[in-house]
């Protein structure tokens, strides 16, 4: 008997897998996994072979979960991608208590229906949606997953599945990239072959009012050129005896923002804009002391660039917004006759730790930043800029200056676009779609909302990424990217998940008859084309000989 093979039973275990609360950096994302193991025992093959279920450590006592489903004749092999961790939920306010219910929830919205927008209360009257935190992003598609596995093992499908389901995908995707040895590790234990990484995110609108059904073969890139801003204090009674982070910081800011030089466009597609993710002064309490240090964060979505690529063009802005600062700063000091206190220089982190390091000694450099590691309180971007910032303090003779740097997280884009396997399951999903839905199938080439399919089939052969690790201060203590292992991960990737709106917001919904329906049936089309195409591949080129 099938436990999740119906419409409604597969809605029972997505509301149950809702209900487990595991938002990011909660005990409930500790504990969801292991509810998951236990569910997945429901399942007879899982029964028979426990060893294809694991647990598999991240950080932080946090765990990820794999289910091999393995045919003995099958080689060819498709893994499962999803993420269990969700974002918080204050801003459902007095139905907070509900998010996490979402046939109770979908309900009790209709108490509230004047309070939605426009198109969210259309929604709520069309009893198309269920709502809740988590619904779309992304534990329908775990459930998805779940499902598939099961009809695969009940039917004996001739191919290998791997499931991965992980943590933390919503902050620094610390699960996924943990995982990447666990995949590689099972590749060689079990004689796979990985065909394929198919990702269930949901589908993300390209606007507000968008509701076509998207089908992605790649995901879009994310770095955060990030920067320390260090002036020269002085006291307020003399203003001009010093030079503020926020005033030098504000030449970077305004060139940084919507600045067209990191657009990219790909397949017809363009990256958002860059915008300021985070932009403070360090200073820890009020004083009449001028702020003299401050940070910023950017944001930059990557499509084909490397991390060398973005930090040479951040490096090429910081120093126009230096030139500039310098240009207009200079002239304050004429107008008041005052003496300047230097120019603002530009430096990478790679310098001043160059420099830092000839200065102290290596020791010096390793306990500043296992000090600092220390700090429970501070996340990985913090950490990133109070790192550099003691090692400016105790140099400033580099001062003033602005220090260029990356913080975490890393998204590395990924492509499939011209892959064929790809474009064969494309034209399967739509066909499906059109002949036993009437949906038609937009092919969209960069998953738009991030994913973790940026940790799989890595390519690039510049050495792009050195630029990355050179210039993230935590980089080998709280951070690191697994790029060699990623390489190892050769397969072409695919993101097909549920229709729904609104990810992270109040009004979070999942339409009901793609996520319960729909999507499953296309899943499980991607899944059969790959032995399929294989042999239809080695069929034209018989063929051809």
């Amino acid at each position: 008997m099938k436990h999740w093979g119906t419409p409604e039973q597969l809605r029972a275990l997505l509301c149950e897998l809702v209900s487990w609360k595991s938002m990011t950096l909660t005990e409930g994302e500790l504990s969801f996994p292991v509810k998951v193991y236990e569910k997945m025992t429901l399942v007879p093959y899982f029964r028979d072979n426990p060893s294809h279920l694991q647990l598999g450590s991240a950080d932080l006592g946090r765990q990820f979960l794999t289910a091999l489903y393995k045919h003995e004749h099958a080689t060819k092999t498709v893994v499962l991608l999803s993420h269990f961790d969700t974002v918080n939920t204050e801003e459902y306010g007095e139905l907070e208590g509900l998010a996490f219910d979402p046939e109770t929830l979908t309900v009790e919205l209709e108490k509230y229906i004047d309070e939605l927008p426009i198109e969210a209360q259309n929604d709520l009257r069309s009893g198309q949606y269920l709502w809740g935190r988590g619904t779309m992003d992304m534990k329908a598609g775990l459930a998805n997953h779940m499902a598939i596995m099961e009809k695969a093992a009940d039917e004996a499908w001739p191919i290998n599945i791997v499931l991965l389901t992980v943590p933390d995908e919503e902050v620094n995707s610390s699960g996924m990239r943990s995982a990447v040895e666990a995949l590689n590790d099972m590749q060689k234990e079990h004689g796979l072959t990985f065909s394929l990484f198919l990702n269930g995110e949901p589908v993300f609108s390209q606007n507000p009012s968008d509701t076509t059904y998207n089908v992605y073969s790649g995901s879009i890139g994310k770095l955060m050129p990030s920067a320390l801003i260090y002036g020269k204090e002085t006291h307020v009674g003399e203003p001009m005896g010093g030079i503020t982070a926020p005033f030098i910081a504000s030449f970077l800011t305004q060139r940084m923002e919507f600045n067209p030089l990191f657009r990219e466009t790909d397949f017809g597609e363009t990256t958002p804009l860059p915008v300021t993710l985070q932009q403070k002064d360090l200073k820890m309490e009020y004083s009449v002391q001028t702020p003299y240090r401050a940070s910023a964060l950017y944001n930059v979505f990557v499509m084909k660039q490397t991390a060398s690529d973005i930090m040479d063009l951040f490096e090429k802005v910081a120093l126009e917004a230096a030139t500039e600062c310098n240009r207009v700063y200079q002239d304050f000091c004429i107008r008041e006759k005052t003496a300047s206190v230097g120019n603002l220089r530009v430096l990478r982190f790679s310098d001043l730790l160059s420099h830092a390091t000839k200065k102290f000694g290596s020791e010096y450099i390793e306990s500043v930043k296992n000090k600092v590691a220390a700090k429970d309180e501070w996340d990985d971007r913090e950490k990133s800029i109070r790192i550099a910032d003691t090692l400016l303090l105790n140099c400033q003779e580099l001062t003033p200056a602005i220090v260029l740097l990356f913080t975490p997280p890393y998204y590395p884009a990924v492509n499939s676009s011209e892959d064929a396997l790809v474009t064969s399951c494309i034209e399967k999903v739509a066909k499906i779609a059109h002949e036993q839905f009437a949906l038609p199938v937009n092919q969209v080439h960069y998953f738009n909302g991030l994913s973790d399919l940026s940790y799989v089939n890595y390519q690039d052969t510049s050495k792009g990424w050195e630029a990355f690790e050179q210039n993230t201060p935590v980089w080998g203590t709280t951070y690191t990217i697994p790029f060699e292992g990623m390489k190892q991960l050769k397969a072409p990737v695919m993101n097909v998940g549920p229709f729904g709106k609104d990810p992270h917001k109040r009004t979070e919904r999942l339409h009901i008859e793609n996520a319960f329906v729909i999507t499953p049936k296309l899943i499980e089309e991607v899944i059969k084309q790959v032995p399929k195409f294989q042999s239809e591949s080695n069929y034209k080129q018989e063929m051809k000989i």
